[in-house]
């Protein structure tokens, strides 16, 4: 990386690789989400060094092979306590404030025989001081970013005793790895309440779910798609996953799912939606970056062996008589969610917008590298 402007050469980079993994498989949203996390990181960082260096801090080379108990005593603000700050006043310092935080001894230039050979040097050593500690804070940020992916079923989790209560019944459909512990750390806290599953058909997700939940020995009912509108009036709550979350707080779920928050919502049922942080996607389901849907292959739901004279492209018509859409995903508006559970606690899906502004930066929400010269 060059000197100069590193901050914009690493993000260049990033977004490089990151328009490659988002078009490898754009319906996984989750993979736009972390490369725009990592852009906002190198930019919460690079801010954080700028504002030190104009504020007069004096900033300490950090090398890379420093152990982390040499560390313990950095008095240097870190990037996440600007973000924080800069989050509890939602705008940053004027420049007025800026020049009057400097100190005297920065404002008034000094003489010494050795006049501008002194002075490069001391820029030379700035710029490799604040290089250094760039790449040092970007890597620290990440692998803190990484911990929180790892440990958000956990995180999720222990709120569970918080809204899952004695005799409940809960209903969720297909397979999740967070409603799954978040059921079970209900259960660990003596809480006794029943599950029923919607298979969630033509992949019966909800089996595999039925079968994890029996095994941790909750009280479990499976039960078809079909039968969710005859069996939510049983219901005191309805506990799902969410493959992403826009940013107007809509859920983009498993295919089936609008059925069930449309049935919650005509019985007075509460439908909460359980989502890690890496899934808060900051775009809107109308944004034309965003592909909400895919459709899977036919043999899910028809035997080709009993259908293929039904598909049959030889009938002389040009095309078969039988189209078979099987679509993976569904859309569920805000307005059919209760509550939303992340690993930073409930949010009413009103204030999604504003959390998910915390986590990614305007300039990246179209990950797109800056077009060079001659293009």
């Amino acid at each position: 990386m060059p000197y100069t402007n590193q901050a914009g050469a690493l993000i260049d980079a990033v977004k490089a690789v990151g328009e490659q993994l988002i078009a490898a498989n754009p319906v996984e949203l989750a993979v736009g989400n972390i490369v725009r996390r990592v852009l906002h990181i190198i930019r919460e960082e690079d801010l954080s060094l700028t504002t030190a260096a104009i504020g007069g801090l004096n900033l300490s080379a950090v090398s890379d092979d420093e152990n982390d108990d040499d560390r313990d005593g950095d008095s240097t603000l870190s990037a996440a306590a600007v973000a924080a700050a800069a989050r509890s006043t939602l705008r940053p310092p004027s420049l007025q404030t800026l020049l009057e935080d400097t100190p005297v001894s920065a404002a008034v230039p000094q003489t010494s025989s050795s006049g501008g050979d002194s002075e490069g040097k001391s820029k030379s050593a700035d710029k490799s001081s604040r290089s250094r500690k760039l790449k040092h804070d970007v890597i620290e940020a990440v692998n803190e970013l990484i911990q929180d992916i790892v440990t958000c079923h956990e995180q999720i989790a222990e709120q569970a005793v918080e809204h899952i209560h004695q005799n409940e019944v809960i209903l969720t459909l297909g397979s999740s790895r967070t409603v799954l512990e978040f059921l079970f750390a209900a259960k660990e806290k003596k809480r006794s309440f029943r599950v029923f599953v919607a298979e969630g058909a033509p992949r019966y997700q909800g089996h595999l779910l039925a079968k994890e939940l029996v095994a941790r020995g909750l009280q479990t009912t499976l039960i078809t798609d079909s039968a969710v509108f005859a069996m939510i009036s049983r219901v005191n709550m309805v506990i799902v996953g969410a493959h992403a979350v826009m940013a107007n707080g809509g859920v983009i779920a498993p295919v089936g799912m609008n059925l069930v928050a449309l049935a919650a919502q005509k019985h007075a049922v509460p439908f909460v939606v359980l989502a890690g942080s890496h899934k808060l996607c900051p775009l809107y389901p109308h944004n034309p970056e965003v592909l909400l849907n895919e459709l899977r292959s036919p043999s899910e739901l028809l035997d080709f062996g009993e259908f293929s004279d039904c598909m049959d492209f030889g009938s002389g018509s040009g095309s078969p008589l039988l189209h078979v859409v099987n679509p993976a995903f569904d859309y569920v508006p805000p307005k059919l969610v209760s509550l939303f559970i992340t690993d930073t606690g409930g949010h009413n899906p009103s204030y999604m917008y504003r959390l998910i502004a915390d986590y990614y930066s305007a300039d990246d929400l179209v990950v797109q590298r800056r077009a060079t010269a001659g293009n």
